[in-house]
Formats: C-alpha cells, structure tokens, sequence
C-alpha cells in the first residue's frame, strides 16, 4: 500500500508538473521540483507502513483495558495515566519535530539544486576553476543538513525511548497502589498479579501507536510542501478546438502583453503572418524577442491580447493540438542521452525516410550520416559528443519531422555558420511541407531572406516592413543590423592605422 501510494502521488505530482505553465517552473528550482516529487512523497508515506499494524493491535488495548476494569477498576485507572502521558508527549513531539522536517526537507531540495547546477555547469566550474568553490558551496548546504537530520535524530532518542517506558511505568504505578489494596484486603495477591500481566500486554499496543506517532511530523510536512505543488494555481485552460489540415497557418497577435513579477516585457505587440510567409523578429537584447517567441507556442499565456492560428484563438484548441500545429526550436538545445534517431523522433512512430528528410533540411545529414551508426549513433549526455551547431541542426529537425503548420526559430542557428544558415531557411522554403515560419534573427544576411520584418524596442513593435524599407525609415532598426558591419570596418581601420604606424616607426 505504502509503495502504490508513493508510485501514485509521484505520478499526480508530475502530472501537475507538466500542467503547470513555463512561468511557475521558472519560480522554483530544479532541486526543489525533484524533491517535491521524491524525498516529499516518500515521507508523506511513510506512516503507512506501520498504520495497519498500529489499527490491528487497538482491539488488543480496548480488550486489555476492558479487563482491567472488571478485574478492578482503581488500579485500571492507576494504569490508565500513560494514555493521557502519551498524548501530552506525543503534542511536545510534534511541536519540537515539525520545524525540524520542514526544514530538512527544505535543504534536501537545496542539496539537490546545487548538485543539479554544479552538474549541468561542470564546463563552466571547470574552465573557471571554481571546483574549490562549488565543493564549499555544497559542504556548507551538506553540513547545515546534516546538523539538522542529527538534530532530527536527537528529538527521535527522546521520545522513542519515553514511548518505550510508559508502559513500564504504568506497571510498576499498578504494583504499588496494588501491593497497597493488597494489604488492605481489597484485593487480593491473584488479582494483582492478573493486572500487572494486563498492563505488560498493553506494551506492544504502545509501541505500536508510538511508531505511528514517530513518523506523523514528517509526514505532514512532506504532505504540506506535496500539497503546494498539487493546489498550485496558474494551470493552462484548453478548449476542444482543433485545426485540421497540412497548409502553413495563418498566425495573428493581438494585443499581447506579458509580465514576469512586477516587470513588464512585452506592451501591446501585434502582428500578423499571412500562411506560408516568413516574418524575422528583431530587436536589441532583452527587448523581450524570447518571451514574444514562447508566447506564440502558448509555453506562457499573455496577461491580456490573444494569438490566434487561422483566427483560433489558441487558448480555445483541446490539450495536445497545439503540438500538432506549431513547433518551437529555442536558443538553448537539449538532446537526449539517446540515438540520433530517437533524439529526432522521440519514440514517434516515424520511417527512416521522415527522418532523413528532416536531416536534410537541418542540413544535418552530412554529419549524421559520417556518424559510427549513423542514425542509431548514442549522442551521449545533452549531446556532449555533439558541436554546439550540430546540436541546433538535431534540434531544428526534431522540429522539422513533425511537419509543423508553423515553426518558430528563436535564434535557433546562432551555432552555426552563415552559409548553412541561409541553406536553412533556403531548405525550410523547399520543402515538400512548407510552414509559416517567424524566426529571431540577428545576422543581416537571415533577415534578408525574410518577407518581412518586425522590430521590437523595449517590448514594442517600434517599426514593422520589409528589410530594406525599414534599414531607410527606422534608426534603430538600421544601427542594430549594421552593428556588425560597423565593428568589423572598425577592427580593419584600427589595424590599418597601427600597420601605417609601425612603417613609420
């Protein structure tokens, strides 16, 4: 029981997980997202196991006491003191115990989340040397966890062992009024002797309840912070809608304004995108391009405005169409520790030929295929035997193979070189399946190719046209997209300058 209630709950967790939209991952860490669903659940369980036990000896204890009673009643309320002492104990326990497991469970999630950074940041910890760093860093965490689970196990050696005695307590309170009523003539030997067995009989009911006792704080903590993650608000909505059909979608934004806490990234953008055309969003760093880009896929929902494929609005398509619609290829690429094959397919039931396609497309077939394996060559983790622009072109035909009615690029093929890129976009207009296609761009030459631009300002569409009506009609535009012409006529000058200085000299 104990194991299927943790199998449940861990699956209702991630469940939730998944259901969760992109922003309220972006509140928690890593670590305390994976001890939500570990470390929590398990202690929240944990009184399950001795619980049927503790149930099935309450028969024993209400028998004992009841003959108690009949056998004499005043040494069975002699005895029946510890009842009253477990309660109060039990109160004192849970008092000193709860703030003890909350924050255990707290640094469990804290330990994880460092372990996580230092794994996944191993090349940056490593080229900085900053492996003295990181170790102390998670001593300190390690330790200040270790303090408080010894903490923890010092409030269990109190009250285990007390839980322990009170039986023997209230055998030796009945010996000795007993041995008084014996004296007196008002009980006899016999008698005391059966009481004193009674009451030993109630030690294993004791100990059983005690063990239930000993883990209930920590199960109402790991409850607790279980809780938060399964109450937790901010769940997308769906419709029922779908949108049948193969052609590239029409997409229009309305309106659209997002905030992340109190700072707003992006203001009234709108634009729309006519089926099969390509629209290149550009714009300084941080004028919210990334954010426009996950909003378009709904991996956040806009605080008001609405995006629209073939004038649906999105947040009215069922679970699950939206992935059949629209695909996203971020700045940061993940692979698998997986083959080229699943890497592309994710256990999609798709042909090798689908495969190969997509490759071609992502101009990624010439590499695959000088693979050992080819296309059931194993990347390794996160693709680490990967370059960093063969993991974008993996990426891009993860998305291309899908067929998407519409692919957003979000600076996608920034790892690779001009001359591919362009193949890219090249590739992506030949395709057997076209798609309507928005991609962040920053290089001259990507834009160029575009059919139209949108320049983004400070989370504003600032100007909205073709690339060269708007290198003569809008300033920012022009200095942003010939910033690296301007730095590379400078780099040749300033070498110019110093080659005529060194003749003269």
């Amino acid at each position: 029981m104990q194991y299927r209630l943790e199998a449940t709950y861990r699956k209702r967790v991630t469940r939730r997980y998944l259901e969760l939209p992109l922003s309220w991952h972006e509140e928690h860490s890593t670590g305390e997202l994976l001890s939500n669903a570990n470390s929590d659940v398990e202690t929240t369980w944990y009184p399950i196991a001795p619980f049927p036990l503790a149930v099935g000896v309450l028969l024993m204890l209400v028998t004992t006491l009841g003959l108690l009673l009949v056998t004499d009643p005043v040494l069975a309320l002699v005895g029946s003191v510890i009842f009253p002492a477990i309660a109060i104990l039990t109160v004192l326990y849970s008092r000193r115990m709860s703030p003890l497991m909350t924050r255990a469970q707290e640094l469990r999630g804290e330990v994880s989340g460092i372990a996580h950074e230092s794994f996944d940041g191993a090349l940056v910890v490593k080229t900085l040397g900053r492996e003295a760093g990181e170790t102390e860093r998670f001593r300190h965490t390690s330790e200040e966890l270790r303090d408080t689970m010894t903490a923890v196990g010092r409030v269990h050696g109190i009250f285990d062992p007390m839980m322990e005695a009170l039986p023997v307590i209230g055998v030796l309170a009945v010996l000795l009024a007993g041995t008084s009523r014996v004296g007196s003539g008002n009980l006899e030997a016999g008698e005391l002797v059966r009481v004193a067995y009674l009451f030993t009989l109630l030690a294993f009911p004791v100990r059983a309840i005690g063990w239930v006792l000993n883990e209930i704080p920590s199960s109402v903590v790991g409850w607790d912070r279980v809780q938060r993650v399964l109450t937790a608000t901010g769940a997308q909505e769906y419709g029922d809608r779908t949108l049948p059909g193969q052609a590239p979608a029409a997409l229009t934004v309305h309106g659209v304004s997002f905030s992340y806490a109190d700072a707003q990234v992006l203001h009234e953008i709108a634009f729309d995108v006519r089926p099969g055309r390509t629209l290149a969003l550009v714009g300084p760093t941080g004028a919210g391009k990334s954010t426009l880009a996950s909003v378009l896929v709904r991996l956040l929902d806009p605080a008001t405005g609405r995006v629209a494929y073939d004038d649906v609005d999105v947040r009215a398509l069922a679970p699950g169409a939206l992935a059949g619609v629209a695909s996203l290829v971020p700045q940061s690429t993940f692979l698998f520790d997986d083959t080229v094959r699943g890497n592309v397919t994710l256990d999609s039931d798709l042909p090798d030929e689908d495969v190969w396609a997509a490759l071609r497309v992502a101009q990624a077939d010439g590499f695959v295929a000088a693979l050992p394996a080819a296309l059931d060559t194993r990347v390794g983790e996160r693709g680490t035997t990967l370059s960093g622009g063969q993991r974008q072109r993996l990426a891009l035909a993860r998305a291309v193979v899908r067929r998407p009615r519409l692919l957003v690029l979000d600076d996608a093929t920034s790892s690779v070189d001009p001359q591919v890129e362009q193949r890219i976009l090249a590739g992506l207009r030949r395709s057997e399946h076209t798609s309507t296609v928005v991609v962040v761009a920053y290089r001259r030459a990507t834009i160029a190719l575009a059919d139209e631009v949108v320049y983004v300002e400070n989370g504003r569409v600032a100007a909205r046209g073709a690339h060269d009506e708007l290198l003569l009609t809008s300033r920012g535009y022009q200095d942003l997209v010939s910033a690296y012409e301007r730095a590379e006529a400078e780099r040749v000058a300033l070498e110019s300058t110093a080659d005529e200085a060194e003749v003269a000299v």
